[in-house]
C-alpha cells in the first residue's frame, strides 16, 4: 500500500507519526511519502523538504510567502499525482494541505483523500466543510461534537479521539530526572512558557510573556521554554532579558521521540503554564498543569476572524469540558497587564482547573487501550 501523507506544522507531525505506527501494524507492507517533520522522519518517511517552510498563520503573514509556497504546493501536487498512492492523506494546516488535496483531486479523482483534524466550523465559517466534500472524501476527527458537522456535507468522518490522551504519564521519577539534567531546583516552583510552534508566532508572542513575566509577582519562578530546535536561538534571544533562570527546552540531540518525552514531562514539572491558543492546552490537560492562555495576531487577521467566530472561547480545554475554567486573553486582549493577574490567580489555586482537565481527558479518549490505532483502522476501514 502507499500512503502519501502531508503535516504541515509540529501538532500535525506527532498525529502523522501515531498515525504512520497503527498503520505500520496493520498493513503488511506499507510506502508512504510526503511532507513531513522529525517525529514522521522517525517512522520511516523521508519529507520532500522541510516541513518548517509551512509555518506561517494568518491572513497577512501568507502574503509575504505567497510565491514561496505556491512553489512548495506545486511540488507536493506533483509529487502525489507522480507517485499515485493509494490515499492522500492531509494533516491539519488548511491553507496548505487543502489546495494540495483540491489540485490533486481536479489532477486525477481516482486517489482516496482523507483530511485528519476536521475544520473548526463550529467556531468559525462554517461553509468551509461544504466546499472540503468537494475533494476530500474522509475526515478524521479529533473531538467527539465534530462528525455531524462534517457527515451533513457529504463526507464520511470518524471520531479517533486525540493522541495525547495516551500520553504516558510523567512519573516524580522522570521529573526528577528533567529537573537534573536541565539544573531546575526541585525545592523553587517553575512556569513552563508556550509561545507556539511558528516563528511567527513566537516573534509576536514571546515579547507579550516576556513582560508578564517580568511583573515583580514572578521574580523568584523559575522558566522553562519548551520549543523546537530551529526556534531555539530566536527565544534564546528574546529571553535573554529576563532576570529570572530561564530554561531553554529544545530536545536538541534528542531523538523525536525522546524530545516528546522530555517535553510532555517540562510540562507536568512546571506548577502552571502560560501558552498560546492551539492543541498545546490539551497536552497541558493531559500532564495536569493548569494554564493560562494567550493569543494574538496581525491586525488583518485579527480583525477578519474575530467577526468570524461563533463561539465565546477558543481554548481546547474549554470547549471539550463544556466549561469557561481556563482564562484566555484573545486579539485585544492579549496584554501583559490582563494576563499576569490571571496567572497569579492560577499559581494560587492551580486546583480550579482540575474538573475541567479531567473530563476533557476523558472526553478525548484517555483511558481506550485501542486509542493509538483508531485513526488507522479508520482510515483503512473506508478505503
Amino acid at each position: 500500500m502507499k500512503i502519501f501523507i502531508l503535516a504541515g506544522e509540529a501538532s500535525g507531525d506527532r498525529l502523522g507519526a501515531a498515525l504512520m505506527q497503527g498503520l505500520q501494524k496493520a498493513v503488511p507492507v506499507v510506502e508512504f511519502q510526503g511532507v513531513a517533520g522529525p517525529e514522521m522522519q522517525m517512522q520511516g518517511i523521508n519529507s520532500l523538504f522541510d516541513m518548517s517552510e509551512l509555518s506561517v498563520i494568518g491572513l497577512a503573514e501568507i502574503l509575504p510567502k505567497y510565491m514561496g509556497l505556491r512553489r512548495l504546493l506545486a511540488q507536493t501536487v506533483d509529487a502525489v499525482l507522480v507517485w499515485k498512492p493509494d490515499v492522500l492523506i492531509t494533516i491539519d494546516s488548511p491553507d496548505f494541505c487543502l489546495r494540495v488535496a483540491k489540485a490533486v483531486r481536479a489532477a486525477n479523482p481516482s486517489i482516496r483523500t482523507v483530511h485528519y483534524v476536521a475544520p473548526t466550523v463550529w467556531a468559525w465559517r462554517p461553509k468551509r466543510a461544504r466546499k472540503m466534500a468537494q475533494f476530500i472524501d474522509h475526515v478524521l476527527a479529533l473531538f467527539p461534537f465534530e462528525p455531524p458537522y462534517m457527515e451533513a456535507e457529504g463526507m464520511a468522518c470518524d471520531f479517533v479521539g486525540h493522541p495525547i490522551t495516551a500520553m504516558p504519564p510523567a512519573t516524580k521519577t522522570k521529573i526528577a530526572e528533567f529537573q537534573c539534567s536541565v539544573g531546575l531546583d526541585a525545592m523553587r516552583s517553575a512556569l513552563v512558557i508556550l509561545p507556539g510552534s511558528r516563528r511567527s508566532e513566537v516573534q509576536r508572542l514571546l515579547p507579550v510573556f516576556c513582560e508578564v513575566l517580568s511583573a515583580p509577582d514572578f521574580s523568584e519562578i523559575q522558566l522553562i521554554f519548551p520549543t523546537l530546535p530551529h526556534l531555539a536561538q530566536v527565544v534564546r534571544d528574546q529571553v535573554a532579558g529576563l532576570s529570572q533562570d530561564c530554561f531553554v527546552v529544545a530536545g536538541e540531540g534528542l531523538s523525536a521521540e525522546a524530545a516528546a518525552a522530555q517535553r510532555f514531562t517540562a510540562f507536568a514539572t512546571a506548577q502552571a503554564a502560560l501558552a498560546a491558543s492551539g492543541t498545546v492546552s490539551l497536552e497541558l490537560a493531559a500532564a495536569g498543569t493548569p494554564m493560562v492562555i494567550a493569543y494574538d495576531m496581525g491586525l488583518v487577521s485579527r480583525v477578519i476572524i474575530g467577526a468570524m467566530l461563533r463561539v465565546d472561547t477558543v481554548t481546547l480545554v474549554n470547549l471539550v469540558s463544556e466549561t469557561r475554567d481556563v482564562p484566555e486573553f484573545i486579539g485585544k486582549n492579549c496584554k501583559a497587564d490582563l494576563i499576569a493577574p490571571a496567572l497569579v490567580q492560577i499559581l494560587q489555586n492551580p486546583q480550579a482547573q482540575e474538573h475541567a482537565m479531567r473530563t476533557t481527558m476523558e472526553r478525548l479518549g484517555q483511558g481506550d487501550l485501542a486509542l493509538a490505532d483508531r485513526a488507522a483502522q479508520a482510515v483503512l476501514a473506508r478505503l
